[in-house]
């Protein structure tokens, strides 16, 4: 049966097995800690598919036993695909009520087999979580800070949703922070902002990736060779192509309707941060509609390959960017 996460308050008590799928991990994590929030450490079992397709056994084990200290369990299964779907099946045959169930999967398309399982069978609930809107994040950002009592202008929020690179577990992160850093009875200022935001010691992310869009071969390859970073840096780099190349795309339609690049850019929500709009000026001139499409399907591309392959992460991300950095198309 298929739900809004909004709606999940009502099925609360109707449901024992759940499906949570999509790109927003961190809105998911919300969803537990909101309407699962009675169970605890002591009664959450934590695994992930491979584990429990290797060994099914422990899985069963912890379905099975009992403890006079627990009234219900709660188990999550992370990374979550088509090949557990036979365990489910199984698990649900049990018909074991003491027991909450819950899935976390990636995007799953139309044709996945599990997707389609929790969509038409009436006994469990299927939730799809997109990714957040600018406008939702700063809504988070704005009521974090206000249970702290801190104040911060638009300009500065702006700035710290472009740090975390549309991930609202970047984003709680960020502003955990900041929050840190006001109970010392310090006045953030907007270098405060950029140092605490700053998502690595050298260079972060973002101007890996703005030097790269801006076709700047030889900034690009001195951050490539002055860095060595880990699978997960590199996942956060694909992430940051992803949602700075999302804003390039809206630019270039808005760009159809008003040719004026200046006001196209002076006009975008979110406003775009002061220091940026020279340097995505400079890539909109570069970047053709049909040509950001195609590097966005290379990324997702890129990804499965980064996670199919962890151990050669680093040359795999390296050769897509030298790929995308050499040969320069000014349009405008």
């Amino acid at each position: 049966m298929i739900s809004k996460f909004y709606e999940l308050v009502k099925y609360k008590n109707k449901f024992n097995y759940y499906l949570f799928y999509g790109e927003n991990d961190g809105q998911k994590l919300d969803t537990i800690e909101t309407n699962f929030k009675n169970f605890t450490k002591e009664n959450t079992y934590k695994y992930s598919e491979k584990e429990l397709i290797a060994d099914p056994q422990i899985f069963f084990e912890k379905l099975y036993s009992k403890s006079f200290f627990e009234k219900e369990k709660l188990i999550i299964i992370s990374d979550v695909t088509d090949k557990i779907l036979n365990l489910i099946k199984e698990t649900l045959e049990t018909k074991i009520e003491d027991i909450i169930l819950i899935l976390l999967a990636k995007k799953l398309d139309k044709r996945s087999k599990i997707r389609n399982f929790f969509e038409k069978e009436k006994k469990v609930l299927i939730v799809a979580y997109y990714e957040d809107t600018p406008q939702t994040l700063i809504t988070i950002a704005k009521n974090i800070l206000n249970k702290s009592k801190i104040n911060l202008s638009q300009e500065y929020l702006n700035l710290i949703i472009e740090r975390s690179q549309g991930d609202r577990i970047n984003l709680k992160n960020e502003l955990q922070k900041i929050i840190n850093l006001s109970q010392k009875n310090k006045k953030l200022e907007l270098e405060d902002i950029l140092k605490l935001t700053n998502l690595s010691e050298n260079y972060s992310a973002g101007e890996l990736v703005d030097n790269c869009l801006s076709k700047n071969k030889k900034r690009t390859l001195n951050i490539l060779n002055e860095n060595i970073p880990s699978s997960e840096d590199n996942i956060l780099i694909l992430r940051t192509f992803l949602n700075k190349l999302k804003r390039l795309r809206k630019l270039r339609l808005n760009l159809n309707e008003n040719n004026n690049i200046d006001q196209v850019i002076n006009s975008f929500k979110p406003p775009i941060f002061w220091k940026d709009k020279n340097v995505i000026k400079q890539q909109i001139k570069i970047w053709k509609l049909n040509d950001i499409e195609s590097f966005i399907e290379d990324l997702n591309k890129t990804e499965s390959l980064i996670k199919k392959n962890p151990q050669i992460s680093n040359q795999i991300i390296n050769n897509m960017i030298l790929d995308k950095v050499e040969n320069t198309n000014i349009q405008i």
